[in-house]
């Protein structure tokens, strides 16, 4: 191994706060409720309120090395490159630097640092519109630090901007390429727009140097941005001299255990290797979601169901290769322990609570495996009645076909892969429609894309209306419970989507009917009051001393955000909110549980939604 993970994490940091650069650590892999989307699925978004012009606490030069998780790409999951959690290197630059430093430290960093070869190195950069120039500043500068004219590319797509928004920062980006291999893949052209795989990216500088107005019109910034975000996975691939991402030390650990534990070899059957690869990609993700400081538990609403779907999609893979379940604790076990024991030590901390949740999503999966392979017995039984009903009808042609609906049903519901389904189908002698499933899948796709829409710019999701009224119903119920049981019951966690939020708080026991009905009546009492919501901004020392309370990191003289509801809350708080309580209408406490030790859960709705 060239280079560890551990070591290109340091060098990255260390690169930057050489150059002024503060380090603000990673934030919460969940979202907050606050940004519109379920994860943090760049290293940017949670830096999006700074991108927009409040000062940041830590100054106008910040890096990072920020966790992430998507999955828009998901069936992707078990090529060499593809991954739903991965890390993202970040820095930026506060109305402070700009292109000239930035191309040049990039460079610097690839080519100095990392060792990658300068004539190698692809770029694209903004090739302009009606609205906007063609960005030759940038080719300028990447030419004259020495990156050949011919492997500078300009394209329509290099532009960032908030979809759908208007008076915000937006402009050109600058993507840096590198080929997984020398040698083209084919005689034709083989460059960054091949579909072959052979040039990958692993990283973009945003260049945020315009104003977006209405009607699609734009006007120069006067403090321009420069927002960095560099692939860690894939970084680390290159510097290794490898074309698979799971041949680095994130996964080789995990990989060397499946091996021993099956008696096979990575790389040697196509449909094992992927197998493997979407296991030990999977088991990481659940590790860091569950792990998380606001981690989450599979579920069937928002972000434990995508939980579990990723849980259950790596247990079936893990029996399709005849890999015992329990093995996927140890799987979790090498992460916790091994990989990320230093850059994430809160897994160590929860390492036996982790185990636990991933032991009890395997038993439920095991159950419901029994309820979908009954669920196959009634449509293979509703095909054979139908085929007896028709037998009379002298053009009746036997139906033998599992319609792409049902076939969609097993798989979304009862978590059956397409695969084993069409295996059982072939047992009985039936096929599946597989266009219809795929057609079926596509909806479900499109309908999952427009529900998190605009994740991959950092919009917000269309419903994000909901993301501030419940967000504005967690701090009265906070209030509620703190005036209930005393000011010292705090925040642990919480998880909102459009339809609910998930509030966990310190607290030793379940609460009682009565309680509930008092919590829920000192909610609803505060909405009837039409109270205004009001922001003020104050030093951390001076808003304590006022009476605000809330998790904050920090100092007595930084400036912070603090959120008053009349004479119920006062909060610190990013935001946003409600601007009256009246908008909440109704709010209701659906379900309370236990999370952990002293740590319980209440999930509520408002509206009636």
């Amino acid at each position: 191994m060239k280079i560890t993970s551990k070591e290109l994490r340091e060098k990255w940091l260390k690169f930057y706060e050489e150059r002024g650069h503060v380090n603000i650590g990673a934030v919460s892999l969940i979202g907050d409720g606050e940004t519109g989307v379920m994860f943090n699925v760049a290293g940017m978004q949670p830096l999006m309120p700074y991108l927009l012009g409040k000062p940041h606490p830590k100054g106008k030069r910040l890096t990072n090395v920020q966790g992430c998780m998507r999955t828009v790409d998901i069936d992707e999951v078990g090529d060499p490159t593809h991954f739903t959690f991965f890390e993202m290197m970040g820095n930026w630059s506060l109305g402070d630097y700009f292109k000239k430093e930035k191309t040049a430290w990039s460079f610097e960093l690839l080519t100095k640092v990392f060792g990658l070869d300068k004539n190698k190195i692809c770029s694209t950069v903004f090739a302009g519109n009606e609205s906007a120039p063609r960005d030759e500043e940038t080719a300028t500068l990447l030419q004259n630090l020495g990156i050949k004219k011919e492997n500078i590319y300009y394209l329509k797509d290099n532009w960032w901007e908030l979809d759908g928004t208007v008076n915000t920062p937006c402009g050109p980006d600058n993507e840096w390429f590198y080929p997984r291999w020398d040698k083209p893949t084919h005689a034709g052209k083989c460059d960054i727009n091949c579909k072959c795989g052979r040039f990958v990216e692993i990283g973009n500088d945003v260049y945020m140097q315009y104003k977006k107005l209405a009607g699609n019109k734009y006007t120069p910034l006067e403090n321009k941005n420069v927002d960095t975000g560099f692939g860690f996975e894939r970084m680390l691939m290159f510097l290794n001299g490898v074309t698979d991402g799971y041949k680095t030390d994130l996964f080789t650990g995990v990989i060397s255990h499946i091996e021993k534990a099956l008696n096979i070899k990575y790389g040697e059957n196509d449909a094992q290797t992927r197998s493997m690869r979407i296991i030990a990609d999977h088991m990481r993700t659940s590790v860091m979601l569950i792990g998380d400081e606001n981690g989450i538990l599979p579920s069937n609403v928002g972000a434990g169901y995508i939980l579990r779907r990723i849980m259950r999609r790596a247990i079936r893979h893990a029996k399709k290769i005849g890999l015992p379940t329990e093995n996927l604790l140890e799987i979790a076990k090498i992460y916790i322990n091994e990989v990320y024991n230093e850059a994430y030590p809160l897994l160590v901390e929860k390492e036996e609570y982790i185990l636990a949740s991933i032991k009890a999503e395997i038993d439920k999966f095991n159950k419901t495996l029994e309820l979908g392979e009954k669920e196959f017995e009634k449509v293979v039984n509703g095909i054979d009645r139908k085929n007896q009903f028709m037998r009379t009808n002298p053009n009746f042609v036997p139906e033998n076909t599992i319609n792409g609906k049902s076939a969609f049903r097993l798989y979304d519901t009862f978590g059956f892969p397409i695969e084993l389904t069409q295996e059982m189908a072939t047992e009985r002698g039936l096929n599946v429609d597989i266009d219809g499933f795929n057609e079926a899948f596509k909806q479900h796709q499109e309908l999952a894309r427009t529900t998190n829409a605009g994740v991959f710019k950092g919009g917000l999701a269309d419903d994000s209306v909901w993301t501030t009224r419940l967000h504005t119903a967690c701090h009265l119920l906070l209030a509620g419970l703190r005036k209930m049981f005393g000011t010292g019951i705090e925040q642990k966690g919480s998880n909102i989507t459009s339809e609910r939020l998930r509030f966990d708080f310190n607290f030793d026991r379940k609460l009682t009917d009565d309680e509930v009905q008092t919590l829920e009546k000192f909610v609803n009492d505060a909405i009837n009051r039409h109270i205004k919501v009001e922001r003020v901004e104050l030093p951390l020392k001076e808003a304590k001393a006022q009476g605000a309370y809330g998790i904050h990191k920090a100092e007595d003289d930084e400036i912070v955000s603090v959120y008053r509801i009349g004479d119920v809350d006062f909060q610190i708080c990013g935001g946003p909110h409600a601007e009256n309580t009246s908008e909440l209408v109704n709010f209701r406490i659906a379900k309370q549980e236990a999370v952990s030790a002293g740590v319980r859960r209440i999930k509520a709705t408002i509206n009636n939604k």
